[in-house]
């Protein structure tokens, strides 16, 4: 299954100008908050009509403002999953999750409800109703009732925007077996970048109504040269690894990629799983020779590949260690007295408490 979009529109004084195409798996659509991310969603849904451009999905054409074709929202089969969960409060959590399929012809349900409801781990919660329910469950409630839709494509906005820390850790498991088990495309908006590097196979970066770049998380995440991406918070590289071992005296899991060995806090993943790691930039600090008597337990040896300065005092360095990239975000004073160009062998350094896997 894909989608392709082509939209444009005018929002009052806002122009929005996006277009990019996704398959199975999620797409994140990030930017700052006001960047066009829900509005390009809401046309895809068919709740906000463009002035001209196209929508598909899987070849079927959902919009086309040249052939005057505009499908109704119901028809679409898409599902969609809100901020909030939207549950109804007067169904139980059984009621609620069997509504999705009355939007769905019998013969092209592919979602049973006993399959939802393994999935998403929800099968205590059925003779309940939403107002007994967490901000976790309600929205795993609200992702079975899109689900049971059998949606061509599965749009997600913001879902663990309203969730604290400990809700979005109960919920981000579940949003991952439904990436690995379901395989159709979902559309996953969001301007936090821990959940994208952990959700996301594909990114859209937008600012300003316009679509700045489209690739694989590991390779936007790890481009010093996108200002969005750059900024203190955001910035930072997205690593696969496996777990190679736990050690249960000090606590720490051993995770080997490509480039080399990472010792981080005990994650609960079985040795022999593959996980995906985000290393932010600011918790990257560069040396020019290979320390010695320090606290830091992982110290990889790598190249620089590009210096990025911003208008501030800081700069984001790319460093590859062996194929995979890293960022690190330092001074531009740091930068000059270690006379760092690019080319130059360093080595970085990256505390593993940066490293604790918490919520997102």
């Amino acid at each position: 299954m894909s989608l392709e979009v082509s939209v444009e529109k005018s929002l009052g004084g806002f122009a929005l100008n996006a277009a990019f195409s996704c398959g199975a798996g999620i797409t994140a659509l990030f930017g700052q908050s006001g960047s066009g991310k829900t509005s390009v969603i809401n046309m895809i849904a068919g709740l906000l009509r463009p002035e001209r451009g196209r929508i598909t999905v899987d070849g079927r054409t959902l919009f086309d403002a040249a052939a005057k074709t505009n499908v109704p929202p119901h028809r679409r089969r898409i599902g969609y999953v809100f901020q909030d969960a939207r549950l109804f409060p007067h169904l139980t959590v059984r009621q609620n999750l069997l509504y999705g399929r009355y939007f769905s012809p019998a013969e092209g349900r592919y979602a049973t409800f006993d399959q939802v409801v393994e999935l998403l781990g929800i099968a205590q919660l059925l003779d309940r109703r939403p107002v007994g329910l967490s901000g976790g469950e309600e929205q795993r409630v609200a992702i079975g009732r899109a689900l049971l839709a059998s949606p061509r494509i599965l749009l997600m906005d913001e879902p663990l925007a309203s969730l604290d820390d400990a809700r979005k850790g109960e919920i981000l498991p579940f949003i991952e077996r439904l990436r690995d088990e379901m395989r159709l495309p979902i559309l996953y908006v969001s301007h936090a970048m821990d959940e994208v590097a952990r959700l996301a196979d594909t990114m859209v970066l937008m600012a300003n109504g316009s679509v700045v770049a489209v690739g694989s998380v590991e390779e936007l995440s790890a481009r010093a040269d996108l200002p969005l991406l750059a900024r203190r918070q955001e910035a930072g590289a997205v690593v696969h690894a496996r777990v190679a071992s736990h050690d249960a005296r000090y606590g720490l899991s051993e995770l080997h990629f490509d480039g080399g060995v990472l010792r981080v806090p005990r994650m609960e993943e079985s040795v022999g799983a593959a996980v995906r790691l985000r290393i932010p930039a600011r918790d990257v600090s560069l040396s020019i020779g290979k320390p010695g008597g320090t606290s830091v337990l992982n110290v990889l040896a790598g190249r620089v590949s590009t210096i990025a300065l911003d208008d501030g005092p800081y700069a984001v360095v790319q460093i590859a260690v062996g194929p995979t990239a890293l960022l690190a975000r330092i001074t531009r004073l740091s930068a000059e007295e270690l006379d760092l160009h690019e080319g130059r062998d360093v080595y970085a350094l990256v505390k593993s408490v940066a490293l604790e896997r918490r919520g997102p």
